[in-house]
């Protein structure tokens, strides 16, 4: 029997993120987030929900750009650590240590160090609540050569992403592939 914990923001896992945006005075500031996903395939774009407090949420507006840098396992303390700083009174890159790199296609910097990088055009914005959701299209995607496999895109096993819990609050590695997707299930059809 299931039972009812009420209305939370539970679903698992969520992914770890590093927005990338400009503030006024151009300084480059990135911010962790937990809030996204994928939200089309045609444009592709992704969707990445901010609270109105943060540095990121302006930069975001009046750029109308942000990358999402995304980290591997290796950096998940800056990670963290970008999160839990605030760029209004901090330089979050220097702060990590980690080298900053000005998109040369859209108005926001990356992350160096992170394998995984999306640049995104802001298209839409939808206020939700506590969260505004920032839907971005995404102009490229740049990725280590270290992290790609042998079909030329990125493999989850070699990018090792970091995934965010919200019931325990606490950051985890991918685990074992399970099944080729769109054709593990086939056993079942009839």
């Amino acid at each position: 029997m299931k039972k009812s914990i009420g209305a939370k923001t539970l679903a698992m896992p969520t992914p770890v993120w590093v927005v990338g945006s400009y503030g006024e005075d151009g300084k480059p500031n990135i911010m962790t987030a937990a809030w996204g996903g994928i939200c089309c395939s045609e444009p592709p774009c992704v969707t990445v929900s901010l609270q109105k407090i943060r540095a990121s949420y302006n930069n975001i507006l009046a750029r109308k750009a942000f990358t999402i840098s995304i980290p591997s396992e290796a950096h998940v303390v800056e990670s963290d650590y970008v999160g839990i700083v605030s760029g209004k009174t901090t330089d979050k890159f220097a702060g990590a240590g980690l080298t900053v790199v000005k998109s040369e296609l859209v108005d926001a910097p990356y992350v160096q160090e992170f394998p995984l990088i999306l640049e995104c055009e802001l298209v839409q914005t939808v206020d939700l609540g506590l969260h505004t959701q920032f839907i971005g299209k995404i102009i490229d995607v740049k990725a280590d050569e270290k992290v790609l496999g042998d079909n030329g895109l990125p493999s989850l096993d070699k990018v090792s992403p970091v995934s965010f819990s919200p019931s325990d609050r606490a950051y985890y590695g991918v685990g074992t592939a399970l099944g080729q997707a769109f054709s593990v299930g086939l056993q079942l059809k009839k």
